[in-house]
């Protein structure tokens, strides 16, 4: 029996996050018996163990310490781990790290990890360093770790395959073992009909019509480009409204650009808050007319390959690891002044055979290459061949 420890997700039930709809994935569609998944669950009340799509779980439970609080939840989750392996005498144990948090931590313990016969394999995830909401010096601290965590890895396995050829480049010193095994979209159309009264409220309640919106999808901050893409379409002349599906309550950030781009004075500009309802949120990316999409640090978006899994037309930011997911079944703009905008134009008078020939092209890429079952199943070859 190959037993696979995942730790770095908040855990399983999924609530939200990519990591976690992940490790939910990968656990409700297993399909190789000689294989054993024990998932870190993040607590903040008791450590207790519970089972969850055939998987074993455990609470990790930690106190809460602001950011720092997601690499003490790893560092205590690794040695939970060992300590499991060591106790229960296992072997052929793989330990998956998501996320380069711990590289110091795991640079002093690596030694008594190989001792035990234990693999260690990592997901870089994307730039996390690159991100704004970080200081100075919590950046350093990503970079010195992200170094760590490749230096010590036994397999880094990129979601990207940008972030994969970063990885070799960067890291070449040490010689670094990956592979490339891409994030996973939900290719099944949306339970709701168009008359659906949960639809029809939604739409309501913020004056939305189908077929009649570009969408936008996201985490709300500035690496996201939120601000190119509004300026740009409060240059364009198109008569349809841009739906802001994010949580911009009680952000600074959203002070910050309306101080920036006075877009309340466009009225076609509305921020609707998050949805957490997956069936209304894909039915809502369903009836789109577009969808835009500025994200730039690094790896495979979930968000987008749901966007190309649902929306019909998707227009995005021309940087390596969109062009990588989106193909030739999306548009790209640049950020110069007035290139999104006129993008934005010249899609009022898209032929329909050209929209239908966007939604065909980006939904068999999906199907193609990111079908959740083709994910599990890339996973499964590897952790059944170590």
């Amino acid at each position: 029996m190959r037993n696979v420890f995942i730790i770095g997700s908040k855990g399983i039930p999924a609530r939200y996050g990519g990591f976690e709809t992940f490790v939910d994935k990968l656990t409700e569609k297993k399909q190789a018996d000689n294989i054993k998944y024990h998932v870190a669950c993040l607590s903040y009340e008791k450590d207790n163990e519970f089972e969850f799509n055939r998987a074993r779980c455990f609470n990790v439970k930690i106190k809460k310490i602001g950011s720092a609080s997601a690499i003490t939840y790893d560092i205590k989750a690794l040695n939970m781990c060992y300590e499991y392996i060591k106790s229960n005498a296992l072997k052929d144990c793989v330990i998956y790290i998501l996320a380069c948090r711990i590289g110091p931590y795991l640079n002093l313990v690596k030694g008594k990890f190989e001792k035990a016969g234990i693999k260690i394999f990592v997901n870089p995830d994307g730039h996390e360093w690159k991100r704004s909401k970080w200081s100075w010096y919590i950046k350093k601290y990503w970079k010195l770790s992200e170094n760590l965590m490749v230096k010590n890895a036994d397999l880094l396995i990129c979601d990207s395959i940008g972030i994969e050829e970063y990885i070799k480049k960067d890291y070449s010193k040490y010689n670094p073992k990956t592979t490339f095994i891409a994030y996973g979209a939900d290719i099944e159309k949306s339970r709701l009909s168009d008359n659906d009264e949960k639809l029809l409220d939604w739409y309501n309640k913020f004056k939305i019509k189908k077929d009649n919106y570009y969408l936008i999808v996201g985490r709300f901050v500035p690496e996201n480009n939120y601000e190119l893409m509004i300026r740009e379409f409060m240059l364009s002349k198109t008569d349809k409204e841009l739906v802001i599906i994010t949580n911009h309550e009680d952000n600074k950030y959203y002070d910050q650009l309306l101080a920036k781009t006075n877009f309340k004075k466009d009225k076609r500009i509305k921020f609707v808050g998050t949805v957490y309802d997956q069936e209304l949120l894909k039915k809502i990316r369903e009836n789109a007319f577009a969808y835009l999409h500025g994200h730039e640090v690094g790896g495979t978006n979930p968000s987008l390959l749901e966007a190309l899994a649902s929306t019909k037309v998707n227009l995005l930011l021309d940087v390596v690891f969109n062009k990588e997911v989106g193909a030739d079944g999306a548009l790209y703009f640049s950020k110069n002044e007035g290139n999104l905008a006129n993008t934005i134009d010249s899609l009022d008078s898209l032929e329909i055979e050209k929209i239908d020939e966007l939604d065909r092209k980006s939904e068999d890429r999906i199907k193609s290459s990111y079908s959740w079952e083709k994910i599990v199943d890339d996973y499964e070859n590897i952790f059944r061949n170590l």
